[in-house]
């Protein structure tokens, strides 16, 4: 079974998350801040799309990143993704965790759409397999 959401938009990259966690305002990390808010926005997307399902057997997630343009490096764009949305996926109880029985692996793909950049996101369940 499939499950798919679509996140509008894009999340921040990388380098922009490792130059938020080493600043800080009002004795408070800026990077922490910037987690919170994207995985609201993961988390408003994942309830729109995905309701209220749970998923049970171990998932392969594959992620389709549509970017605006070619600046950024595609490790630099999706290594705080999957942090972010595999997090949300687990605070909206749409997995009940994200270790290694519950997520086989993930792919990435990368395209540009000027016009429409997003993070189109679908959980293939597998068979539980105990590896």
């Amino acid at each position: 079974m499939q499950h798919r959401f679509v996140i509008k938009g894009r999340l921040p990259g990388l380098n922009e998350y490792l130059k938020a966690e080493r600043s800080f305002r009002r004795g408070h990390s800026c990077g922490n801040d910037m987690k919170q808010g994207c995985q609201a926005i993961v988390s408003e997307a994942i309830r729109k799309d995905l309701g209220h399902a749970r998923v049970k057997a171990p998932v392969t997630i594959h992620y389709a990143f549509y970017e605006p343009d070619r600046r950024r490096d595609l490790d630099n764009i999706a290594a705080v993704a999957h942090k972010f949305i595999q997090d949300a996926l687990v605070s909206c109880r749409i997995l009940e965790n994200d270790g290694w029985r519950h997520i086989r692996g993930f792919t990435d793909v990368f395209y540009v759409d000027r016009h429409n950049p997003r993070i189109e996101v679908a959980l293939v369940e597998e068979g539980d397999r105990d590896g």
